[in-house]
């Protein structure tokens, strides 16, 4: 059999790794009494029953075999269910017509909005305020709720470091600190101090792991991972969304080395259980148990069961593995039933601490938790200060509101598409777009042409109309991009570039003279070379949501300062993905470089230099992490030191004086990057280990300080052990990866 191969190699997986030994916290007294309660409800169980609590489907409303199989116990959980009285329905099935009268869990992909849709996470990001991410969890959490919703299969914590991959779009982008930090604020926001609340959703942390190194940026795709790379980048941010009691985890589809997560003792059992101590519940993704048999490690259902099991993945999302097979398998004594009481155990408790055996039912009577005025407050401040001001040759601000604007583009009034992603719920007509927002802010002054309808047109019959209509504008709005469809899971694109004629459409636009101020709204980093020249101005949106029109008509009038910056790199051209900021520094670091275009006919082999480039890319990104421009300017003085030496227990602090050098009010992002001079490993030539967003009035000058623990410092060596190494640390505070300011030193002592 397939499966007995395999056992060899995971248990290879696992000797490399730290001994599984599982130090649970102490409980408190609910917790106590939770567990208590799981094992008088486990003693209680039959096999069947326990199986059934494993199982996961998609709803089909109150369909005669979704009653039939939760009435025979065969149903733990119900996702994709959003009305609430067919939930309640349902619930009541279980709670009155089962044996245990055991409630279910409905669950739904709320990923950044339930109703009210927010930013797509990588926009979310893009604020680099954590507390954003979690008010805007915070009121997914309470409108999914009120229909039934208590889990959410987000925040997912990938680190993304290729644009072509489509689900950029659901994460927090390529870094692991700014990632960590964001999931942690969106696990919060979701579950608040107590699940058992109501307005609460339980959070999913997802995908359990290295999903975003996939191969070529291909959804799906195989991933090879060395252990060093996993432990520093790839690790970090789950671990932190595990310390920050996420009550779920979910795996990932991919393989890392060979292993589908599905089947990853070392991930589930030896990191998140052992070295973690995590005690919430883990379930596949949709179907990822039964694909275990075309990765080829399993021969069937029977075979991916009994890997599944044995690896930790509690509940089997719509792959009817478990529910076909794990009772056999016990009965063939292949999975103990210590294992399947592990598993239900731990389904239980999720439940327990949702409070569902107390309050299974959505209160139908309670006014409408949708698109409240505070929600949608919320969600227009985090469009706001989700956008990026790439470029600007002074165009922007508009200010005066008598100016003549010619709107035009695919994304203009893209009622739909402005919403990205995973808006299973969101509904056009609530999504105010830059037409709907513009009509009242620029009145008779605006001239609307779409000259493209959507973004991958092609067509360029009605260009002709919207370069007409500009010879009677002071500026063209052009409103470009990609539609919702073209970016998130399985949209994976190997040309980031825009899609469609929208290229040659700027062309055009250019030619009449006027000035351009070119806004995107895309799922993932679009390549710019020439828009970013054919442009006076770039703001990019990463699809923004409901609030996109007035968050975008405040930022070209001026009323809202630009603030957001790049959680992401934006590569020049697709070639050069995967890139990031964290890169090392190789043998032969980039000095002068000569490109494409410069080398003579006839060039001798090492004229162009032999360092680290591409000859028609250069070395850098086009924007990189980090930056973001505003309508002001910002001054960083060189930082400094609360001492020049700590030893590997100690800490110490960072201070940086940050003046806002211009004449408008202006937020900034300080960023805080240290460097390893001299370690046993090749270590990144920068590493994000701090941020703090702040508004300075025109002239004021604020000190930020950040604390640096030696801890910070630390890596994974080659034996799988975090060290901290003493040597010399360089240390910047400025407000992008580029780093221009001058460094400090940290010379770092055994202690």
């Amino acid at each position: 059999m397939i499966i007995k191969k395999f056992r060899k190699i995971c248990g290879l997986v696992a000797i490399a790794g730290l001994s599984a030994i599982t130090t649970f916290p102490a409980m408190s007294a609910t917790d106590a009494e939770i567990e208590a309660n799981i094992d008088r409800l486990l003693s209680q169980m039959t096999l069947d029953e326990k199986v059934g609590q494993l199982n996961q489907l998609s709803g089909t409303g109150y369909s005669d075999g979704m009653i039939r199989d939760i009435r025979a116990g065969k149903i733990g959980s119900i996702l994709n269910e959003v009305d609430a009285e067919t939930v309640n329905k349902l619930q009541r099935e279980a709670m009155e017509n089962t044996r245990l009268h055991i409630p279910i869990i409905f669950s739904r992909d709320v990923i950044h909005g339930f109703k009210t849709i927010f930013p797509i996470p990588i926009g979310q990001a893009a604020t680099w305020r954590p507390e954003m991410v979690e008010q805007g969890s915070r009121i997914s959490a309470r409108e999914a709720s009120s229909v039934g919703v208590r889990w959410t299969f987000s925040p997912m914590v990938d680190i993304a470091r290729d644009a072509r991959w489509g689900r950029v779009a659901e994460g927090y982008g390529e870094d692991p600190y700014l990632t960590s930090v964001m999931g942690v604020a969106a696990v919060r926001g979701y579950q608040g101090d107590d699940l058992s609340q109501p307005g609460t959703m339980a959070a999913c942390t997802k995908h359990f792991c290295g999903y975003g190194a996939s191969e070529g940026g291909r959804d799906y795709n195989t991933t090879w991972l060395p252990r060093p790379l996993l432990r520093d980048v790839y690790l970090p941010p789950f671990e932190a969304c595990a310390k920050a009691g996420s009550a779920t985890f979910m795996c990932s589809f991919n393989d890392i080395n060979g292993v589908p997560s599905s089947a990853n003792k070392f991930l589930f059992r030896d990191v998140l259980r052992g070295e973690w101590g995590w005690n919430g519940m883990v379930v596949s993704d949709w179907n990822s148990i039964g694909e275990m048999i075309n990765h080829g490690v399993a021969a069937d259902k029977h075979d991916a069961a009994d890997l599944a099991a044995h690896a930790g993945i509690d509940m089997d999302m719509q792959a009817y593995c478990y529910i076909d097979e794990l009772k056999q398998l016990v009965s063939d004594g292949k999975v103990s039933i210590e294992i399947v009481d592990e598993m239900v155990r731990n389904v239980l408790r999720l439940k327990y601490r949702l409070g569902l055996f107390d309050h299974p039912y959505v209160d139908t009577t309670l006014p409408s938790q949708m698109y409240l005025p505070e929600s949608l407050e919320a969600a227009l401040h985090t469009a706001e200060e989700s956008a990026v001001l790439l470029t600007n040759n002074g165009v922007l601000p508009l200010g005066d509101k008598k100016v003549k604007v010619l709107l035009t583009g695919p994304m203009a009034d893209a009622h739909h598409d402005q919403n990205g992603t995973w808006s299973f719920d969101m509904e056009k007509d609530k999504t105010i777009t830059p037409l709907d927002a513009f009509k009242k802010t620029f009145g008779k002054n605006l001239t609307y042409v779409p000259g493209l309808t959507y973004s991958r047109q092609k067509d360029l019959s009605g260009v002709d109309a919207a370069v007409e209509a500009a010879a009677k504008a002071d500026v063209i709005i052009f409103l470009a991009g990609e539609e919702a469809v073209l970016s998130g899971e399985a949209h994976c694109r190997a040309d980031i570039s825009l899609p469609g004629a929208q290229t040659e459409m700027l062309r055009r636009l250019k030619a009449t003279g006027k000035p351009i101020v070119t806004v995107v709204m895309a799922g993932r980093p679009i390549t710019l070379p020439e828009e970013s020249k054919l442009s006076d101005a770039i703001i990019f949106m990463f699809h923004p949501g409901t609030m996109g029109g007035p968050a975008l008509a405040n930022i070209l009038t001026g009323k809202v300062n630009p603030s957001g910056h790049l959680p992401i790199s934006f590569p020049r051209m697709v070639g050069q993905v995967p890139i990031y900021y964290s890169v090392k520094n190789t043998g032969r670091p980039t000095t002068e470089m000569m490109l494409i275009d410069e080398i003579p006919h006839e060039a001798g082999q090492t004229s162009t230099g032999c360092t680290t480039f591409w000859l028609d890319a250069g070395l850098d990104p086009l924007y990189c992490f980090g930056y973001g421009l505003s309508y002001t300017t910002f001054e960083y003085s060189a930082p400094r030191l609360s001492a020049e030496e700590m030893t590997t227990d100690g800490e110490v602090t960072v201070s940086c004086d940050v003046t806002n050098t211009g004449k408008v009010e202006g937020a900034d992002v300080a960023q805080l990057y240290v460097r390893d001079v001299v370690a046993s490993l090749a270590r990144p030539i920068k590493q994000l280990k701090g941020f703090e967003k702040i508004t300075l009035a025109p002239g004021e000058t604020r000190t930020v300080t950040f604390t640096l623990p030696a801890s910070m410092l630390s890596f994974y060596d080659l034996d799988d052990k975090s060290v901290i190494e003493p040597g010399d640390f360089q240390i910047w505070v400025d407000n992008s990866s580029a780093c221009r300011g001058k460094a400090a030193t940290l010379r770092v002592v055994e202690k």
